[in-house]
């Protein structure tokens, strides 16, 4: 028998069968005992499931598996199973038709093209204590998150991806260097096209062994938290991959997604969507959540297409959806599913964010459960991330007549918890790289790019930058490839990253730049109008109301002596100006400290004259603060 750990209960069976298990990692799937494994999986509908692999050679009638009472879940313990075997569930689906399964709740696999599940034990001697002791969920941190996929980093050159422990240290001294106070890694849960970077999804509890064994991506996780580097997981509970071996048709029927392709079927994707109204299949995905949160100490999920779970009709015509009981548009039971996932999440693990990636209107994505909202920590600012860069690719002399795409985000800055992204989903697909999108010669699309991280960084908002933007990457993002890392051998994208590790240490030391994000008391518009010249100006404040100026010119002209009005009097030092030499810069426009004037401007009862660069932002703070 199986020990007291590995026992399934009653309990255990109704809170399964009720969707309300988030700990079903402990229970099905492989675990290894002193005599062999215990296998569990669910099957309601199969006729008979067996288990093939390594130990048995494949024999399907070798390891029979018993249902377990009328819980749709069958079992057996079978002896001779050894750490790193190869396993598959055989599924008879009558007339004679069977199927082999990977295991959904494998912590391994075969690395693809192959597709089996490998038995394996996750012991790791972790020395994160001091990180997990402090970690917080408060809205009052700095956050600033460094937007990685793990394949495409860094490789050897003939080509191969580093393994996990090869980037540990890399990657550790990478983020450090850039002041980033978390990473993102796009999905590294296990899926069979390397080319959906993980967003098709099948190994729901297996980190991909492109990169080495779950183990050694716990190695990874500890570094950065030993680095004081928190780590968010992108985790996509909206749709997965349809591959064969997969959830798709697992027992002969529609069993983790919905029979009717307008309900189950993804046309934007070719995958599967899952059925959010049967039961089994919450406790799937919650124990998914809990197991990265529990096992692997991450510190948030990013939920991936969420507006792809909200709407029933999302990217479907007429005649292509049904519509709910009351007929809306509305997915209730994914919706319900949410509210749940962030509850739960929130109640067991009080240190970690949750962060929903969604593009449409939805109401109160971040707001409390109860009073109706998600129940989400953050929200992705799509419209922020699109309207920028639509901005910024304007030729400066056209800007004026686009001044709204610059300020309409201070409409609606406050109705959510915001994350401004700069993603990866705005460097593919022939949209060219941040640096490409900049007009002008060589030394404007820097200037450019250098004004739109000070602007990220200067408004209320977490901070998200994929990775190659902050060496001023030229060529679109390549999956397949490595960032270009020689380019740093050129002072010009050298002084893109010196900007962005300033940007990320003033963000972590300077209060103002984060206490009050997610509060209008800590912004002030300064001057929001000035749209014949493209210059913005704005003050931020901590939660005891010490000020900071930002101050942007979105033109190539410099503005000698601009004035701007300061919230205190006294002097005021020039902090950050995006035009110094040392990040490739003219450096010919910085300001020395200036002592505020007693005359009324912007709305303040005092002012100073500023050189505004061209092309540059200018922080400004008061002397002694």
């Amino acid at each position: 028998m199986p020990s007291m750990g590995l026992e399934l209960s009653d309990v255990d069976l109704y809170l399964f069968n009720e969707g309300s298990h988030t700990r079903l990692f402990d229970k099905l799937g492989c675990h290894l005992i002193s005599d062999g494994a215990m296998f569990r999986v669910w099957a309601p509908n199969a006729e008979y499931v067996s288990v093939v692999g390594d130990f048995n050679g494949w024999d399907p009638a070798a390891s029979p598996m018993a249902p377990r009472a009328s819980s749709g879940i069958w079992e057996a313990l079978v002896p001779g199973v050894e750490s790193g075997a190869s396993y598959k569930f055989h599924i008879g689906v009558g007339k004679g038709a069977t199927l082999e399964k990977a295991d959904p709740f494998a912590f391994w696999a075969e690395e693809p093209p192959k597709s089996a599940s490998r038995a394996t034990v996750l012991e790791y001697v972790w020395g994160d204590e001091a990180w997990m002791a402090q970690r917080t969920a408060a809205h009052d941190r700095p956050m600033s998150i460094y937007e990685v996929h793990l394949g495409s980093w860094m490789r050897h050159d003939d080509g191969r991806p580093l393994t996990y422990r090869e980037l540990a240290p890399q990657l550790v001294d990478h983020v450090t260097s850039l002041n980033f106070t978390h990473v993102e890694f796009l999905p590294v849960m296990e899926h069979p096209y390397a080319g959906s970077w993980g967003y098709q999804t099948l190994g729901f509890f297996s980190p991909t062994a492109r990169f080495g064994s779950p183990v050694d991506f716990m190695y990874l996780v500890d570094q950065l938290h030993q680095a004081g580097i928190g780590v968010i997981l992108d985790w996509v509970p909206s749709h997965f991959a349809v591959d064969g071996h997969g959830l798709a048709g697992f027992d002969g029927t529609h069993l983790y997604e919905h029979a009717d392709p307008r309900q189950g079927f993804h046309p934007d994707w070719g995958t599967f969507i899952f059925n959010y109204s049967r039961d089994e299949v919450r406790s799937f995905l919650l124990s998914s959540a809990f197991f990265w949160l529990d096992v692997f100490h991450a510190d948030g999920l990013r939920v991936d297409a969420v507006a792809s779970m909200l709407y029933l009709d999302y990217s479907r015509q007429d005649g292509e959806w049904l519509p709910n009981e009351y007929g809306g548009n509305e997915n209730i039971d994914a919706i319900w599913f949410l509210r749940r996932l962030n509850e739960e999440v929130y109640g067991n693990f009080p240190g970690v964010q949750m962060i929903a990636e969604e593009s449409t209107a939805w109401p109160m994505v971040s707001g409390p459960t109860y009073i109706g909202g998600l129940g989400f920590g953050f929200k992705w600012d799509m419209g922020w991330m699109h309207d920028t860069l639509s901005y910024l690719s304007n030729e400066p002399v056209h800007r004026s007549h686009h001044h709204n795409e610059i300020t309409f985000r201070s409409i609606y800055a406050f109705t959510e918890n915001y994350v401004l992204p700069l993603s990866h989903d705005e460097v593919v697909h022939e949209k060219g790289s941040l640096l490409s999108k900049m007009p002008g010669d060589s030394w404007q699309q820097f200037a450019n790019l250098r004004l739109l991280f000070s602007y990220q960084f200067a408004i209320p908002g977490k901070k998200l930058v994929f990775m190659g933007g902050e060496i001023a990457q030229r060529s679109e993002w390549d999956h397949d490839g490595s960032l270009p890392w020689h380019l740093l051998e050129h002072e010009s994208h050298r002084g893109v990253m010196q900007l962005v590790s300033d940007l990320g240490a003033l963000h972590r030391d300077e209060p103002a730049l984060y206490e009050l994000d997610t509060d209008e008391r800590g912004y002030a518009w300064l001057e929001g109008g000035d749209w014949e010249r493209s210059i913005l100006a704005f003050a931020r404040k901590d939660v005891d109301g010490h000020p900071l100026v930002c101050i942007f010119n979105f033109t190539p002209v410099p503005r000698t002596g601009y004035r701007v009005g300061v919230p205190v009097g006294g002097e005021w030092v020039e902090i950050l100006n995006s035009d110094d030499s040392r990040y490739w810069g003219s450096g010919h426009h910085l300001n020395q400290p200036a002592a505020a004037e007693d005359l009324d401007w912007h709305g303040c009862d005092r002012s100073v004259l500023v050189n505004l660069p061209p092309l540059g932002a200018v922080f400004l703070k008061p002397s002694g603060a």
